[in-house]
């Protein structure tokens, strides 16, 4: 109990958390963000920016960090989609609760209709909707053998880039440490920007719909 409750506790410190539970801590972050329905509120980008511009400095081994994380990644995502699978659509029936998010697994359900299969590839960098992405594939009974292709292009892809965004910072500007705050927060902004843009135009769209049916119900009144 102790090491979940300063597990949580170093949430709030990236570089700290990765320091006391290594690959480990990593690992497990990366897997349940994608893999588990709870795991959408993890610092999944950030973190691993975080852990590049450590390796960078020899603190962890870069290409054990790239091999590790993608398969997490990948192994994460294919939990998620046999999940959907299984639960099929009574799981949209679902009530709120602490442990359930049912307005985020909407959400990532419109995203799905309307960007179809490569969501799978494009949700990795959008947080949030990379947890439910594949719940709702799953649900949407997508062919395994075709989200496995996607599945993989978008977790390598994912960690690659964020990995490698912060191997190179921390090779190219000096005491970056004394911008890691600044860093972090800047790559929170840049990943929910996205899911925060759709998610306003959804929210008019569907005000859209509602209006137009007012006004059609109106009509039919008269």
């Amino acid at each position: 109990m102790d090491s979940i409750i300063e597990f949580f506790q170093k949430l709030q410190h990236l570089e700290d958390l990765i320091r006391w539970g290594g690959y480990t801590a990593l690992a497990l972050i990366v897997f349940a963000e994608t893999g588990l329905l709870i795991g959408f509120f993890l610092p999944g980008d950030s973190l691993l920016v975080t852990a590049g511009l450590l390796a960078s400095r020899g603190y962890l081994n870069v290409w054990i960090l790239f091999g590790l994380l993608s398969v997490m990644a990948i192994a994460g995502d294919a939990v998620g989609y046999w999940f959907g699978r299984v639960t099929g659509p009574k799981i949209f029936t679902k009530e709120k609760s602490i442990l359930f998010a049912r307005d985020h697994l909407i959400h990532a359900q419109h995203v799905y209709e309307k960007y179809g299969n490569r969501i799978i590839i494009l949700a990795r960098f959008m947080p949030i909707v990379r947890t439910f992405a594949p719940i709702v594939a799953g649900v949407g009974q997508m062919p395994y053998a075709r989200f496995l292709s996607y599945n993989i292009i978008g977790g390598v892809a994912w960690i690659a880039s964020m990995l490698g965004a912060g191997y190179l910072l921390g090779n190219v500007v000096p005491d970056v440490d004394k911008y890691l705050h600044w860093i972090i927060i800047a790559i929170i902004v840049a990943s929910l920007l996205p899911a925060i843009v759709e998610f306003i135009r959804y929210r008019l769209q569907r005000k859209r719909e509602l209006v137009e049916q007012v006004i059609i119900n109106t009509e039919r009144e008269k």
